[in-house]
C-alpha cells in the first residue's frame, strides 16, 4: 500500500517519528515535542541563501541552496537513516511545508520508505497549538493544589502522577519554580512558543472525563504566560489546599533551594529584586543571614514578611474557591507522607465520584 506523500496536523501522531528539517535556531525556539532536529541547512547555511538571495540573485541562491540540501540529506542516508527498515515512515516539516522538507521527503520516497511532508509546515502547527489552547482547557476539570510556599505541592503533584493520576505540572513545563527565588540554574526557560507547545501536548493527551491536578499559580512563571484560557479555567477551578507546620516548610525549602545556599552572590542579587517591597534595611539583614549562614532564620523570616502575605494576598484574589477548599493536613513533608497523602487524596475523590455517579 503506497501511503500519501503529505499529511495534516491532526495526523503527526500516526507517523514513526517526526524530523524537523529547519535551522537549530528554528528548532530550539519552538518544535513539535519528540521532533529530531535534522536540519537541511543549519543556521549559518541558511544565513549564506539569505545573503545570496539579496545581494546576488535568487538564481545563484537556489544554486548554491540546493547542493547544501543535497549535501547534507546524503550525510544523514549514510549515518541517522543508514539503519532504518523499508516500513519506516517518517513525517517531515520545515517552516512552511516547502521546499526543505520536501527536498527530504522526496529523497526519502525515492529511496522506498512512505515519508509524508506536513502540510503547511510549522506554520500550521504552530496555528493550531494556538487555536486549540484558546478551546482545549474548556474539556477539563480541574483540581488546583494551594499552599503557602514550601508545602511541597510540586512533590504532591509528582507523587499524583505516579498514582496514574491526570496531572499538569505547569512549573515543570517551564522550567522554574514561580517565585523571585524560582529560577533552576542549569535548566534556562524554555521559549513562550514553546512552552505553549508543551502545555498544548499535555492536555491533548488527558481524558476529559477525568480530573486534572495543577497548582496554583499567577498569570506569569518566571518570564512564560500562561494561556489565557486555562489560567482562567484553573481560577473558577476547586481548590484542595495543602497545609503542613511552618519547620517543616523552612527545612524543606532549605533542602530545595540548595543551589542558592552554594552561591551566595547570587541569592544576594535576588534578594536586591525585593528592595522595593522591604526596603534596605530588611533586605540587608537577609544579606547578613546568608553571609552567616543562617539559613533557618533567612528562610523563616522570608516566609513571614514575604512568601505567606503574598500568597494570602494573591491566592485568596485569584482562587474565589479556596474558602471551600478541601483541606490535606500533612504533619511533615517527607516522601512517605507526601505519597501517601496522594494515595488517600485519589481515594477520596474516586469515592466522591461514585457517589455522585
Amino acid at each position: 500500500m503506497k501511503f500519501p506523500d503529505s499529511a495534516s496536523v491532526a495526523q503527526i501522531d500516526l507517523f514513526d517519528e517526526i524530523i524537523d528539517v529547519r535551522s537549530p535556531a528554528e528548532h530550539a525556539e519552538d518544535h513539535i515535542p519528540g521532533a529530531q532536529n535534522l536540519p537541511v541547512l543549519d543556521d549559518a547555511e541558511r544565513a549564506e541563501i539569505g545573503t545570496l538571495y539579496k545581494q546576488v540573485s535568487p538564481f545563484e541562491s537556489k544554486r548554491r541552496g540546493a547542493a547544501l540540501v543535497a549535501r547534507n540529506i546524503a550525510r544523514y542516508l549514510e549515518t541517522t537513516f543508514a539503519k532504518k527498515d523499508r516500513s519506516w515512515r517518517p513525517l517531515v516539516y520545515c517552516w512552511r511545508g516547502g521546499k526543505r522538507s520536501g527536498a527530504m521527503v522526496h529523497m526519502l520516497r525515492e529511496v522506498g520508505w512512505q515519508a509524508a511532508q506536513l502540510d503547511g509546515g510549522y506554520k500550521a502547527y504552530r496555528r493550531q497549538v494556538v487555536d486549540s489552547l484558546a478551546a482545549l482547557p474548556e474539556n477539563f476539570r480541574y483540581l488546583v493544589l494551594c499552599g503557602e510556599t514550601g508545602s511541597a505541592k510540586s512533590r504532591l503533584l509528582e507523587a499524583l502522577a505516579r498514582e496514574g493520576a491526570q496531572v499538569l505540572d505547569l512549573e515543570g513545563l517551564a522550567q522554574h519554580r514561580g517565585s523571585v527565588l524560582g529560577n533552576l540554574p542549569e535548566s534556562p526557560q524554555p521559549a513562550q512558543k514553546m512552552f505553549e507547545t508543551l502545555v498544548w501536548d499535555a492536555l491533548r493527551r488527558f481524558e476529559p472525563a477525568r480530573p486534572v491536578f495543577v497548582e496554583a499559580e499567577s498569570k506569569k512563571i518566571g518570564q512564560l504566560q500562561v494561556p489565557e484560557g486555562l489560567i482562567q479555567r484553573m481560577r473558577a477551578a476547586d481548590c484542595i489546599r495543602i497545609d503542613a507546620p511552618a519547620s517543616e516548610r523552612v527545612q524543606f525549602l532549605i533542602d530545595e533551594y540548595r543551589h542558592f545556599l552554594a552561591d551566595p552572590v547570587t541569592l544576594k542579587a535576588q534578594l536586591d529584586c525585593l528592595t522595593g517591597l522591604h526596603g534596605k534595611d530588611t533586605i540587608g539583614a537577609w544579606k547578613s543571614c546568608v553571609d552567616r549562614g543562617a539559613w533557618p532564620q533567612l528562610v523563616a523570616d522570608l516566609l513571614a514578611s514575604h512568601y505567606d502575605p503574598a500568597y494570602q494576598r494573591s491566592t485568596h484574589k485569584n482562587f474565589p474557591r479556596l474558602a471551600d477548599a478541601r483541606i490535606v493536613s500533612l504533619t511533615s513533608l517527607s516522601p512517605d507522607t507526601i505519597d501517601r497523602a496522594a494515595r488517600d487524596l485519589l481515594a477520596h475523590i474516586g469515592r466522591e465520584s461514585t457517589a455522585v455517579a
